[in-house]
């Protein structure tokens, strides 16, 4: 065969088309929580680390305390940002052809991040991710349906303090589809949206049709830190959606009740929204509240048997009128691909989120709690994945689907197999998945090793679209400058918080 027939193309973005969307509480329920947060940033306030923050909310009414840099918010001024902010807007892809629209009613998955770790797809070493490493898992994401946008699903070990900006390089260098990079700082924010405005083709295109969001998390109890408040209005002021989150861990960093840690949740991501739209009023941002509850063993993250707050989350984003994303779906603790833990943690989750409603959904491709990736696993996850989907899809049911005139044309008794309308659609009705592929003797093969299989096949075989070499050099320039200029800044700062995901 050439290499053009080899080569493979990328699959159509599959993103959920729920029947039927599940709003699991009424609206009485959900003001209990948003009346609860209200009064928490109220009455408690949060303490907030970013001079331009503390200035933002002192615009605003907010009551500051510079001892303890306290701010305290009043209702009315939350209520205003929070009717600023859009209900839908167009998250961009790098050439037009995966752009995301929120008011289209889908629901569209990325991969889990950042993990730290991988199993080398070409000699199964595990060790720490590199950029190389994730160029790979980046060409594995341009490829699948079920992956809608991107995530830094592996982090860029080898790339130091500006790890972030050369995460987005590798990105936009393999993928055409959206990116969500998890940028913090000021300074750091800044090179990002020259980034993203070299992709877009200028400042005007960027705001009109972003390729990049990014995503920004409160520091659980109740803290905004500075690099991510400075990093989503440097982003929030560029256009570039921003999703505010939180994720706080009941028991060690929120209170041990599900609802108190929800409380808490939901009152952090309200102080980031309204930072972001009392600044930049209209900015596009979403809510992204993830509480947990801290495994009393260790005190470290864990699955949970209680599965409630992931739904009550999206209701909750939704009820305050802002888009959601969601951050239930798939992921492991189990280090190992393709076991039972895997599939009864990560499968029920999926469900869940595609009956949910939230616009973006993320968890696909890492175990070990959110630390290794493999590629085998993401195929995995793939598979789960499209059993959701396909679990809250109507069937067709026009006459051709309903087939009437074939059950009576082959009558009692008779046999359907040598009908035309059977050969027309047997095929496409039997959708063969991972588990039931055949082997030699007559059985099935270990879904493990048919993953592995294909994705070692894509890896080998498919090329994204390359990005336009212009556009990819004045990348490497723009990387120069940030290594130059924030690698010594960075070595001379004191530490900060590091990202939050739902990974690690």
């Amino acid at each position: 065969m050439t290499p053009e027939e080899l080569r493979l193309r990328r699959l159509p973005i599959e993103p959920w088309w729920p029947a039927h969307r599940l709003q699991m509480h009424d609206d009485a329920y959900l003001d209990r929580f948003v009346d609860a947060a209200m009064q928490v940033l109220e009455r408690t306030g949060v303490k907030v680390l970013s001079e331009r923050a503390v200035g933002v909310f002192r615009q605003h009414d907010a009551v500051y305390e510079p001892e303890r840099q306290i701010i305290r918010l009043p209702e009315s001024a939350v209520r205003g940002a929070l009717a600023s902010a859009p209900r839908t807007f167009t998250l961009a892809s790098r050439d037009g052809s995966c752009d995301i629209d929120l008011a289209s009613g889908a629901t569209y998955m990325t991969a889990d991040g950042c993990g730290t770790e991988v199993i080398d797809w070409r000699t199964g070493q595990r060790r720490a991710s590199t950029k190389a490493d994730l160029a790979d898992a980046t060409r594995l994401l341009d490829y699948v349906s079920s992956i809608g946008y991107w995530w830094p699903t592996i982090s860029a070990g080898d790339c130091g303090e500006t790890a972030q900006l050369h995460e987005l390089d590798a990105a936009w260098n393999n993928t055409v589809k959206h990116l969500q990079g998890m940028v913090q700082g000021g300074r750091e924010a800044r090179y990002a949206v020259e980034m993203a405005s070299v992709i877009a083709g200028g400042a005007q295109e960027l705001r009109r049709h972003p390729p990049l969001s990014d995503l920004t998390f409160a520091v659980s109890p109740l803290t905004i830190d500075r690099d991510g408040a400075d990093a989503a209005l440097v982003f929030a002021e560029a256009g570039v959606p921003v999703v505010l989150g939180s994720a706080p861990s009941g028991g060690t960093t929120a209170p041990a009740t599900a609802a108190g840690a929800m409380v808490q949740a939901l009152a952090e991501v309200l102080a980031l929204v309204a930072l972001v739209q009392l600044a930049h009023p209209g900015a596009p941002v979403f809510g992204y509240p993830i509480p947990g509850i801290a495994d009393p063993r260790t005190g470290g993250s864990g699955h949970s048997l209680d599965g409630r707050e992931p739904a009550l989350c999206v209701d909750l984003v939704h009820h305050l009128g802002l888009p959601s994303q969601h951050g239930a779906g798939g992921g492991t603790d189990t280090e190992l691909s393709g076991t039972w833990t895997e599939a009864a943690e990560g499968g029920p989750s999926l469900t869940m989120a595609a009956w949910s409603g939230s616009e973006l959904t993320v968890g696909l491709g890492l175990t070990n709690g959110g630390r290794l990736w493999s590629a085998e696993d993401l195929i995995l996850d793939d598979h789960l994945y499209h059993q959701a989907r396909y679990a809250v899809m109507d069937m067709a049911v026009d006459d051709e689907e309903l087939a009437l005139d074939v059950i009576d044309a082959v009558g009692p008794g008779g046999h359907f197999l040598g009908h035309a309308h059977t050969r027309k659609h047997m095929r496409e009705s039997f959708v063969r998945g991972l588990t039931g592929e055949p082997d030699a003797s007559g059985g099935n093969r270990d879904p493990v090793e048919v993953a592995r299989e294909r994705a070692r096949d894509i890896l080998e075989h498919y090329e994204p679209e390359p990005l336009d070499e212009a556009k990819a050099a004045a990348l490497r320039r723009i990387l120069v400058a940030a290594d130059a200029e924030l690698k010594p800044w960075r070595t001379a700062r004191p530490a900060v918080a590091p990202r939050s995901s739902t990974g690690g």
